[in-house]
């Protein structure tokens, strides 16, 4: 009998939109809401979830923010609210919080040396 498991990253965008002045750059930007986890996957259908952390990130210059988990889960069950500043904590300037792979497109924000996905170096 097989039995085929795995554990991996996962990220989900929600459809969210509220413009505001960057904190960061001084420009206009808008909120790009997301959420990563860790999901186990039993025969290729994602089964359990943990390690939910919810993340803004600034169309403008991709500062990248936590935002506080309730106003996460409110946001992920549809409520229409608006986010303010005290909601927010900063973990990243600019486009240096994810990785990018340039050969596959796969993005991470994993330390790793090389792309998980296809193996080239980041």
């Amino acid at each position: 009998m097989f039995f085929i498991m795995g554990i991996t990253d996962g990220r989900k965008d929600f459809d969210f939109s509220q413009t505001v002045i960057c904190d960061n750059c001084g420009k206009y930007g808008r909120y790009q809401v997301f959420t990563l986890y860790t999901v186990l996957s039993l025969f290729f259908i994602p089964t359990f979830k943990w390690n939910k952390r919810y993340y803004v990130q600034m169309s403008c210059c991709g500062s990248v923010y936590e935002l506080n988990p309730e106003i996460g889960n409110r946001i992920a069950s549809g409520e229409d609210l608006q986010i303010k500043s005290q909601d927010l904590t900063k973990v990243g300037n600019g486009r240096g919080f994810f990785k990018h792979c340039n050969n596959c497109g796969y993005e991470t924000a994993e330390d790793f040396d090389f792309c998980p996905k296809c193996g080239m170096r980041f």
